[in-house]
């Protein structure tokens, strides 16, 4: 597969002000939080100016084309979007995006490959394992344990203003009514409110109206209406054989660009054949392994008896699929 040369544009965008900083610390001062200080002492050091990353061009998503098949109507309002921040010399903008379908279709897969695209920071934050929405905005600096939550460890950590998040599982979010896991989400998905993000633990005025916000899901009913109508929603189908074909080889290259095995650029048809009978998730899990298999037997390439079919199924019935 040709890869196309991609060069983000990098801006500067504040994400919040100095003075603002030194206020907090001042008000602060009287409960002497060292962790706390710590933090405000980090965000003057580095100050409050990050990357904000503009596309320099619409090629970028065209490999998406070709790795992520099956989530073509995505791409192409991408490619709308990028179109108009090109024409402004803009950052790219998109309403939140919650793709819909069943596991292992590769969602979580296509969102950081989107940010990759852009060339911006990327944060994955599973929603199944969240419990309250303090993990998210940050809790008072006055509990015990407490601090900033991941929006704000994202933007004042990170290089960039617009990183791409990615809000996993969202449908399968839990925890305690009373400390909605989901709360900090109906101001941070509104632009204008977003603009004013203060994190509990920091107290700190943070833009985060640049966030780039891509959420997955199984199940669109166990999401609050209020989240679903500040999202698109694109439901997203399996792939046919030729999206199942691209995708396979998309997946191979993707492991392989990141070692140095010595395998071809391209497996044989019939281990490419193999892996469309299951999913993008266990396309990865497999090849893995199939590389391994190959190497023991000092080859250099895969043959499709590497390719441990039964250990997925094993796996499957254990956990009761």
């Amino acid at each position: 597969m040709a890869t196309t040369t991609h060069i983000p544009i990098a801006g500067y965008k504040s994400i919040y002000r100095m003075e603002d900083v030194e206020r907090a610390m001042e008000e602060s001062a009287p409960r002497q939080n060292d962790s706390l200080n710590s933090l405000y002492q980090k965000m003057k050091q580095s100050g409050g100016t990050r990357f904000i990353i503009k596309p320099s061009s619409t090629e970028g998503v065209e490999s998406l084309y070709e790795s992520s098949p099956n989530f073509k109507p995505v791409i192409d309002d991408l490619k709308k979007h990028m179109a108009l921040a090109i024409s402004g010399d803009e950052p790219m903008q998109f309403t939140p995006i919650l793709l819909l379908g069943d596991p292992g279709l590769g969602k979580t897969h296509f969102a950081k490959c989107v940010a990759q695209t852009l060339g911006t920071g990327y944060e994955f934050i599973s929603m199944s394992s969240l419990t309250a929405g303090w993990i998210l905005s940050g809790a008072s600096s006055q509990w015990t344990n407490a601090k900033p939550g991941k929006v704000a460890q994202s933007l004042v950590n990170g290089e960039f203003a617009n990183p791409l998040i990615t809000l996993d599982e969202v449908d399968k979010c839990g925890g305690d009514s009373r400390y909605d896991p989901m709360g900090a989400l109906y101001s941070l998905l509104e632009r204008d409110t977003a603009e004013h993000f203060k994190d509990e633990y920091i107290e700190v005025d943070i833009d985060a109206s640049h966030i780039l916000w891509i959420a997955t899901a199984n199940d669109e009913s166990r999401i609050p209406e209020p989240i679903l109508s500040r999202m698109n929603v694109y439901t997203i189908e399996r792939p046919d054989q030729d999206g199942a074909l691209k995708i396979a080889l998309a997946v191979y290259q993707d492991i392989l660009k990141d070692h140095n095995w010595g395998f071809p650029s391209e497996p044989n048809e019939d281990v490419l054949g193999k892996l469309t009978e299951i999913s993008p998730r266990d396309m990865r899990k497999m090849l893995i392994d199939a590389f391994g298999n190959a190497k023991l037997e000092r080859r250099d390439y895969l043959l499709v008896k590497d390719l441990d079919t039964e250990k997925l199924s094993r796996k499957k019935a254990k956990i009761g699929f």
